[in-house]
């Protein structure tokens, strides 16, 4: 019997990219379809399909047997509108821990999404999509606006693309400061937190490469549902750092210069070291 296609890499192509569809090879297409895990997701949609929202997520976690061990969980405010700000180091799964985190606290998590991925209708309002070019961007950014004026606890990922490897290790690229300006403009503290985790060296290089080549399209996100896979059975290490009230950012920096400096923060020992983000500032040279 044919399984249900959730995703079906060969019609993507030959919709969304016809002249590529016509000049790849079979096996090209077959390596794609592998790299995209496009059969072990479409089967596991048959079971997972079922479930919604924060129960979705959940059982996604346990079809991976992904664990988490999470520190600090007590910084999180039961109640309140918060804004959750981490690094994105897996550039999915991250996402999914971090959503079961909060979620085994409070109920009404939100989280800041590229509209691609409300394609994922199970997770349905856990999801608010960004859309920022296009017809739709104007009603989009005005609803993300709407959420922030809620009590909910909103989840966000101020890098927005997944981390890459530096001299200095995994980190994440320049953190948005838009984030610091909704903490400022609604009166919301942020809770910082650090997700531990790498993807593939594979991963890495490919993207090393990719940027050596002059290629501008992040072509290695395409990889990321194998880096996925990759993580089956591990244990995802989540650290929620002690909470930031807004009147922090309203003097002594711009906004981005918050920004730029709790991403600093969260590559140090300091959420772990139980050290605030208000001492961290104070200390720095």
């Amino acid at each position: 019997m044919e399984v249900k296609k959730y995703i079906d890499v060969e019609k993507v192509l030959m919709t969304k990219a016809p002249t590529l569809y016509k000049i790849l090879p079979r096996f090209a297409i077959n390596w794609l379809k592998r790299k995209l895990h496009e059969d072990d997701i479409n089967k596991g949609m048959i079971y997972l399909e079922q479930f919604h929202e924060l129960e979705f997520n959940t059982e996604v976690l346990k079809f991976l047997d992904v664990k988490l061990e999470v520190s600090g969980h007590e910084n999180l405010p039961l109640k309140g509108g918060v804004i959750v700000a981490a690094n994105h180091p897996l550039g999915g799964l991250d996402g999914m821990a971090l959503i079961k985190a909060i979620g085994d606290k409070r109920n009404d998590v939100r989280f800041i999404v590229n509209d691609i991925l409300k394609n994922i209708k199970n997770y349905g309002d856990v999801f608010v999509g960004v859309n920022k070019v296009g017809g739709q961007s104007r009603n989009s950014l005005q609803f993300v606006e709407q959420i922030y004026a809620t009590e909910s606890a909103i989840l966000v990922f101020p890098a927005g693309l997944v981390s890459r490897k530096f001299k200095e290790g995994i980190r994440d690229l320049e953190w948005n400061k838009s984030f610091i300006n909704k903490s400022i403009k609604y009166n919301k503290p942020i809770v910082p937190v650090f997700i531990e985790g790498q993807n593939s060296r594979f991963f890495y290089n490919f993207a090393k490469w990719r940027k050596r080549l002059g290629i501008k399209a992040n072509l290695e996100m395409l990889f990321l549902p194998d880096e996925m896979f990759k993580q089956k059975g591990n244990t995802i290490k989540i650290h929620f750092g002690k909470i930031i009230e807004p009147s922090l950012f309203y003097a002594n920096h711009t906004p981005q210069k918050w920004s730029n400096i709790m991403h600093d923060y969260i590559y140090t020992n300091a959420i772990k070291s139980g050290i605030t983000f208000r001492e961290y500032v104070k200390n720095m040279k």
